[in-house]
């Protein structure tokens, strides 16, 4: 999922609060559908809604859907596209078509098996919520998603099984409490990212420069290895102090992080280079780090170049290096 909310969770805590709750996926789309397979959205029995299934085309009409299917406890496949006579009516007049899998929690979807899905994502597992035609819906383990791939989720070979792929959140690491991260944090918070930020000087991570940001005041490889390093995770280096970059550096080219960024000139990513040669990297593990970090959009100022790092991040999460 790339949703900045955890939809999962959402559905769940509507539900378990007594206000009724259903989970609308996408599971299907032709032509120039606005959402890919995966997306979701959770509706309350009040008609309350967090996430998307259509970027806001047809989340009226999964609204009154899902609310009638909280009523009912049965689950509906809603389909909505040009062909359909109501698809003007609801917006998606573009040309695509999808379909959407509604599931009302606490009978269609049963709560232990989204408990299940949330439990896993909080632990960062890779999982998978597979809904047979006909058959309860259970919650498959790593090996399972890793079969799709990242965030591949559909139909199996029967046409009728839909397996949604929940990978772990996205998250952010950023060492170094500096202007940019300030811009740097909020902005992948906007874009699905889950931020954390590494600094062991107290006058930078603070909670005035980061409000609602969690902040660890540890050393930067204690505080990266705390966190855990995997592949749904970015690491962003911006302090320019090797003292603080290098043991997170260090830490990150022995994980799988998707992306690794620093701060710094090229002369100064030249001198970064030689100091992880010599630690014993070879030009496979430094050719991972992008340095000077971002895109080269001629940033200027530290919100120009948050915004070059992210739209680096992106181009990696959804090209690869």
């Amino acid at each position: 999922m790339t949703d900045s909310d955890d939809i999962p969770q959402i559905a769940l805590d509507w539900h378990r609060a007594g206000r009724g709750a259903a989970l609308a996926t996408v599971v299907q789309t032709w032509g120039s559908a606005p959402r890919r397979i995966g997306a979701m959205l959770a509706v309350s029995g009040a008609g309350d809604m967090a996430g998307s299934v259509s970027g806001g085309c047809v989340e009226g009409a999964v609204v009154a859907e899902a609310i009638e299917a909280i009523a009912e406890g049965a689950a509906r496949m809603l389909e909505y596209g040009v062909a359909d006579g109501d698809a003007f009516a609801v917006g998606l007049a573009c040309g695509g078509t999808i379909r959407v899998l509604v599931q009302p929690v606490g009978s269609a979807l049963p709560e232990a098996v989204l408990a299940q899905l949330t439990e896993a994502r909080t632990a960062r597992v890779p999982a998978a919520l597979v809904s047979p035609k006909g058959a309860p819906p259970r919650v498959e383990a790593s090996g399972h998603a890793e079969r799709f791939r990242m965030d591949r989720s559909g139909f199996e070979e029967d046409g009728e099984t839909f397996v949604a792929i929940h990978n772990p959140p996205l998250r952010l690491i950023v060492v170094g409490a500096v202007h940019i991260a300030q811009t740097l944090v909020p902005m992948a918070q906007a874009v699905g990212y889950d931020p954390v930020v590494v600094d062991p000087r107290s006058a930078f991570a603070s909670a005035a420069r980061f409000p609602g940001t969690r902040l660890l005041d540890d050393w930067p490889d204690d505080g990266v290895r705390a966190l855990g390093l995997d592949g749904r995770t970015a690491l962003v280096l911006l302090t320019h102090d090797p003292k603080l970059d290098d043991p997170a550096l260090t830490e990150a080219l022995r994980s799988k992080v998707f992306y690794i960024g620093a701060l710094g000139s090229t002369r100064t990513h030249a001198a970064r280079l030689d100091r992880m040669r010599a630690a014993g990297f070879g030009e496979d593990d430094l050719a991972r780090i992008h340095g000077p970090v971002g895109l080269d959009i001629g940033a200027a100022g530290p919100a120009e170049i948050a915004l070059s790092i992210l739209a680096q991040m992106t181009q990696v999460l959804r090209r690869g290096a």
